[in-house]
Order: structure tokens, then sequence, then C-alpha cells
């Protein structure tokens, strides 16, 4: 029987080394369910190779686009991912891949919970902002977890088979982005084109600008804390300019593991569909990177957005949400080239200092709707200081 399969965010990256996992045994799947924002000539193609009943383009223009221009085809379109609901009626797929970005992704990795016998996500900001949400429905629908994040991942395979209290230290690592040796001086002169300029990996656009200041590391961090349930001080950041170590378990029997792999996203998606029970070809270990590791503390001057960490609450808080929303704000100021780099980071830092926002740390998210009228809240904010 082949193994039914939802990706929703087909047309980006994951989405994209997903579907080609998929496509090299065809045999073994059946893709009921694939999503959009507004590629809907890329999706269309997917559909159509898989020949995928179902798509969801949340874009409203493109949605209606898609609707008239290719009507006459075997495709069911829907505009929202609450049409989950309509599309499925059990607990039918076997694994999703939720790989859509943003806080948009909490509300279809919840809903999929019900539906899905095995979640791969790889959606950080729904995993900030609302875990609590998303394993009180995992457990309700008795659904299967997998983070998709190479780091993640990695801790993820780390951990098996190890108990809470055996663990010491988890070491998270860090590339350091493009400007990882470059001197805080010329901060001042980076542009777009520098900043998405990542070494190692090929990412969105949002991803990108978040590994170049280093915020993408503070999420992993939270991230790392909800979904393995460790305290902030058992994880610390490192940097390694050639992404080969993903993560480093100090167990407090003396060993410690570290997991090693390409920069390559399709190892953690594969081995999450297949769950470690089919063989990938790669590359043979690269000894040249494996004797040059170069670990190294994070330098806190160049990117101030680390200290971020020291001033989190333990438990899940709604300030989690605040913190994600200035961030997405900004990034989208300095995409826009209405805001310079080195500005982008002091007001990420200035912004989550503010002491309006700091009674959030005292809150938990109850439900979605909260979590998104506070997005929406913040943006306001921050547009009202005509940034």
């Amino acid at each position: 029987m082949k193994k039914k399969i939802a990706i929703l965010g087909s047309t980006g990256s994951v989405g994209n080394n997903t579907i080609k996992i998929i496509r090299k045994d065809k045999r073994n799947f059946k893709v009921v369910l694939l999503s959009t924002n507004s590629n809907i000539i890329k999706v269309i193609k997917q559909a159509e190779e898989f020949k995928v009943k179902n798509v969801i383009i949340t874009n409203t223009n493109k949605f209606f686009q898609a609707k008239k221009k290719y009507k006459k085809k075997k495709i069911k379109f829907f505009n929202s991912f609450k049409d989950i609901k309509k599309i499925f009626k059990k607990k039918e797929i076997d694994y999703s891949m939720v790989s859509i970005s943003g806080i948009d992704g909490l509300e279809p990795t919840i809903i999929l919970c019900k539906f899905s016998k095995t979640l791969g996500v790889v959606n950080k900001e729904s995993l900030i902002c609302g875990w609590n949400l998303i394993e009180n429905q995992l457990k309700k629908y008795n659904s299967n977890f997998i983070p998709i994040d190479s780091e993640h991942y990695s801790i993820f395979s780390l951990l098996k088979n190890h108990k809470q209290e055996e663990i010491e230290k988890i070491y998270i690592t860090a590339s350091g982005g493009p400007f990882i040796n470059y001197p805080k001086k010329k901060f001042n002169k980076i542009d777009i084109k520098d900043a998405l300029n990542h070494p190692n990996w090929k990412m969105g656009k949002k991803i990108t600008i978040d590994s170049a200041t280093l915020m993408n590391k503070v999420f992993e961090v939270i991230e790392a804390k909800k979904i393995f349930n460790i305290s902030y001080k058992k994880i610390s950041i490192i940097t390694h300019p050639k992404s080969y170590v993903h993560a480093i378990l100090k167990l407090k029997n003396g060993l410690t593991k570290i997991l090693i792999h390409e920069p390559d996203m399709k190892i953690p998606i594969y081995n999450s569909i297949y769950n470690n029970k089919k063989f990938l070809k790669t590359k043979r270990l690269n000894f040249k990177i494996l004797n040059h590791l170069n670990f190294k503390s994070v330098d806190t001057v160049k990117f101030p957005v680390i200290n971020i960490l020291n001033k989190l609450p333990d438990k899940n808080s709604l300030y989690e949400t605040i913190l994600i929303s200035i961030n997405d704000y900004l990034v989208l100021k300095f995409l826009k080239k209405k805001i310079s780099f080195q500005k982008l980071i002091k007001l990420i830092v200035k912004l989550s200092n503010l002491k309006e926002f700091q009674k959030y740390k005292k809150i938990k998210p109850n439900n979605i709707h909260q979590i998104y009228k506070l997005r929406d809240y913040v943006s306001l904010k921050i547009n009202s200081f005509s940034i």
C-alpha cells in the first residue's frame, strides 16, 4: 500500500526537496495534498506530475486565477488551511511535511494532528509561538512529531534512548552566516545582496537574513527548549562555519555524541520520511573539514541578538510571539530597503526590550486566535514608530 503524503509549502525550498525525494520512489508514495501561497505555475506542475487532487492556494487572487485557468483539470482548489477538514474525514495521511514560513503555519500544523499519523515540521514560528497548543493536539490524536530543521533533527536523533536527567549540555552549531569573519566596523556597509549570500545553505530570503543576524539561532534555541523540554541553561550556541556538525550532546556519564552530515536539507527530510530505514547515497566523510571544525563562542558584540536568550521566560509565553513578530516586521523592512542591516540588528534588540512587551512573558498562549491577534498588534505598534 502506498504511503499517503501531504506537503504544505510544496513550492518552497524544503517542500521542493521533499518532492525530489518522493519523485525517486513514486511507486511507494501517493501525494494527497499540496499547498502554496502564490506560486500557482509550480504547484500545478507538481499536482499534474503526482496526480494530486487537492491543492490549497492561500493567496486569494492567485486562488481565483488558478480556479479559472485550470478549471478543466481534475484538481480541487481550496483557499484556506481550514479546508483540510473538508478534504479529509479521518486519520488517512501517513506523513505530512509542514514547510510553510511564518506564524501562519500554526493553524495547519494543529489541524493536521487530527488527520496525519506523522508530522514533519520545519516551520519554526509555529513551534516557537504555539508549541503547547501543538503538543496538546499531538497527544490528543496520538500523532508522531519529527522536527526537520537540521539542528533539531540532529538533537532528536542524538537524544534517542536517553532520559532528561542524563543530559548535561546540548550544543547547537551556527555557521555564523556570511558575516562570521566580517569586521564589526564594516556592518554599516552591508547590503541586501551581501546578507543573502549564505556560504552553506540555499534557503528563502527571510530565513537567510535571520541567519545573517543570527536571530535564526535565537529561534532555534527557543525551539529546542520547547520541543525537548530542556532548560535554556542546558543549551549553548557555538559557531562552526562549515555547517558539518549540527548538534553535540554531552551526557553526564562522560560521553559526548556529535551528529555530522553535509549541509543538505534532503538528509533530515529523507530520514524523517523513511524513519531511518532506507539508505541514502551521500558523499564520503570529509576529513578535511573534520580536522578543522573550528568551534567558537558567538561574538555577541557583532551579534547582540544572542543576548535576547538571557531574558526569556522559562515557561511557554506570548512573549515568543512578540519576538517573532518584531523580527518578521523588521526583516521585511530590510528586504524592502527601508532600513540598513546595522539598524535591523539594533532595532530587534531595542524593540524586544520595550517595557510594554514584557508583561507577555507571564501570559501563556491559550489558542491560535490569541497568537494571531497579538502578531497583528505588534505590527501596528511598531508601525506607529515610523521606522
